[in-house]
């Protein structure tokens, strides 16, 4: 039986891309949406935020010379795009799926409204929540962290490229020792750069735990659902 009633997962746009470095890589996607799928069917209530950068950061070049405000709404759409190929994988094995947006684009997606993602999660539907907050200067990170809050989620989990947190960076230290469990503070503290520094701060404020877990390894998300020990938890 899953620990878990309600989570709200992180996932990379990169996760999406697969071994590519830009778009979406239908094979993995359809990969995670397995896995999401099986999470949904134990009967966990599932709201998902997922980045953009395997489409953005195939033009963070140009994008350095642009307003900061202009790229981080080219990044909330390229979230857009990330949530209905996801949408689409998911539904196709028949979940229930809706995908809200902080920025209203009615004929693509639902305005993102808390009551009514809510409700959605209540019928067992899964909600992707896209285009980070609408405001530039916030990570998706930080989107996930608010709509953790939110939805009043039990835990926010974040699925990347490493097993967990670490004291320094794994992929390019061999050396690097993983913390099973941590503190928000010393996540902060000694800017432990897994997850951003706000969506930690604002975990820590409102007393959510949070879960940083390796999303290639298969059956992870499950594991995380199933509360197993998987990764790291800061608490």
């Amino acid at each position: 039986m899953a620990k878990y009633k309600r989570i709200l997962l992180k996932l990379s746009g990169q996760a999406l891309a697969g071994d590519a470095n830009f778009g979406v890589d239908a094979e993995r996607v359809r990969e995670l949406a397995g896995e999401i799928a099986e999470v949904a069917r134990a009967g966990v209530q599932l709201g998902l935020v997922v980045g953009g950068g395997n489409f953005f950061r195939g033009v963070a070049a140009a994008a350095k010379e642009m307003d900061r405000v202009t790229a981080d709404h080219m990044g909330m759409l390229a979230t857009v795009i990330n949530a209905l190929a996801l949408q689409d994988a998911l539904e196709q094995r028949g979940v229930q799926t809706r995908v809200m947006t902080a920025i209203e684009m009615r004929q693509v997606a639902e305005p993102y409204i808390r009551r009514r993602a809510i409700r959605h999660l209540e019928k067992g539907r899964l909600v992707i929540f896209a285009a980070g907050t609408s405001n530039p200067y916030f990570s998706t990170d930080t989107a996930a962290a608010l709509r953790a809050l939110e939805i009043r989620a039990e835990v926010m989990a974040k699925g990347t490229r490493v097993d967990g947190v670490y004291d320094k960076d794994p992929l390019k230290n061999d050396d690097a020792v993983l913390y099973p469990e941590i503190s928000y503070v010393e996540v902060l503290s000694k800017a432990l750069g897994v997850i951003d520094g706000t969506a930690v701060a604002m975990c820590r404020d409102n007393r959510l735990p949070m879960i940083v877990f390796n999303l290639n390894v298969p059956g992870n998300i499950m594991r995380v659902a199933m509360g197993e020990p998987t990764g790291t938890t800061i608490r």
